[in-house]
C-alpha cells in the first residue's frame, strides 16, 4: 500500500488557492444611479400609459425622465472621461472612417460593435426631451389630439430603442464572453490596469437616488385624501363634469 504524499503545512493545495481576477473601476456610481433610475422610470411610465387610473404614477415618472436627463447633461460636462459627452461623440466621429474601410473590405468588427453601443445610448437620451415634453403638453391638454399622437409614437420609438439597446448588450456579451451589463451594477469590469474612474463618488450617487425618492413621495403628497390613482381619476372626472355643465 502507497503512503499518502506528504504535504507540509506551509504548502497550500492548488485548488484551495483562491484565484480573483483582476478588475477595475470603469463605472461610476451617479451614471450607475441614473442608468437604473432611468430604466425604472421609462418601464414604469411605459405600462402605466393607458387609463387615467394610473395616471399620477405615469406624470411622476415623466418628470423623473426629464429630471435625470438635466443631470446626465451636466454630468456629461463634469463628470469623470468615460462619462463625459467627448467620448460618446468621439466614437461617432469615427464612423465615417469605420464606413470607408468596410467599403475597401477592412471590417473593424469591434469599433462597428462600439459605434452601435454608441449610436443607442445618444440616441435613448436625444427621445428623453421629446417624450415627456410632448406628455408634459398632452396633460395641459394643448391641442392634445394630435399631441396624444406625437407622444406615442416618440414612446413606441424609445421603446424600440431600448430594446434594441439591450439585445445588442446581450449579443455582445455572448461574442466577447463577459457579462457587459455587469460593469453597470457592480461598477467594474474584468481586466488588469488602472481604474478608468478614480472616484466612484457613492455619495452623489446616493444622493441622486434620494432626490428621486423625495420627488416621488412629494408627488404622493399632492393628492387628495384617499387613494392616489382613484383621486387622480375622480379629479378628471369632475372636470369632465364642469364642462358639461357649461356646455349645458
Amino acid at each position: 500500500m502507497n503512503a499518502s504524499p506528504d504535504l507540509s503545512p506551509g504548502l497550500a493545495r492548488p485548488q484551495d488557492a483562491a484565484v480573483t481576477a483582476p478588475t477595475r473601476r470603469t463605472v461610476d456610481a451617479p451614471t450607475r444611479a441614473f442608468h437604473w433610475l432611468l430604466a425604472f422610470s421609462f418601464v414604469g411610465a411605459y405600462v402605466t400609459a393607458d387609463g387615467e387610473r394610473w395616471r399620477l404614477v405615469h406624470e411622476t415618472l415623466g418628470y423623473t425622465m426629464i429630471g435625470l436627463l438635466a443631470f446626465r447633461l451636466v454630468w456629461g460636462w463634469l463628470g469623470p472621461r468615460p462619462t463625459r459627452w467627448a467620448a460618446l461623440t468621439g466614437k461617432l466621429a469615427a464612423a465615417p472612417a469605420w464606413l470607408k474601410g468596410a467599403a475597401q473590405g477592412r471590417i473593424d468588427w469591434r469599433g462597428g460593435q462600439n459605434l452601435l453601443l454608441a449610436a443607442s445610448v445618444l440616441l435613448l437620451l436625444g427621445l428623453i426631451a421629446p417624450l415627456t415634453l410632448s406628455g408634459y403638453a398632452v396633460n395641459q391638454d394643448w391641442a392634445s389630439e394630435w399631441l396624444e399622437e406625437v407622444h406615442e409614437f416618440f414612446g413606441n420609438a424609445m421603446l424600440a430603442v431600448v430594446l434594441a439597446h439591450v439585445a445588442l448588450i446581450a449579443a455582445l456579451s455572448l461574442l466577447r464572453g463577459r457579462n457587459l451589463a455587469w460593469p453597470m451594477v457592480s461598477g467594474r469590469s474584468p481586466g488588469r490596469g488602472p481604474d478608468l474612474v478614480k472616484r466612484n463618488r457613492v455619495w452623489l450617487g446616493a444622493a441622486l437616488v434620494a432626490a428621486a425618492v423625495a420627488f416621488w413621495a412629494w408627488q404622493w403628497q399632492q393628492v387628495p385624501a384617499g387613494d392616489s390613482a382613484a383621486g387622480s381619476a375622480t379629479a378628471v372626472q369632475a372636470q369632465s363634469g364642469h364642462a358639461h355643465d357649461d356646455d349645458d
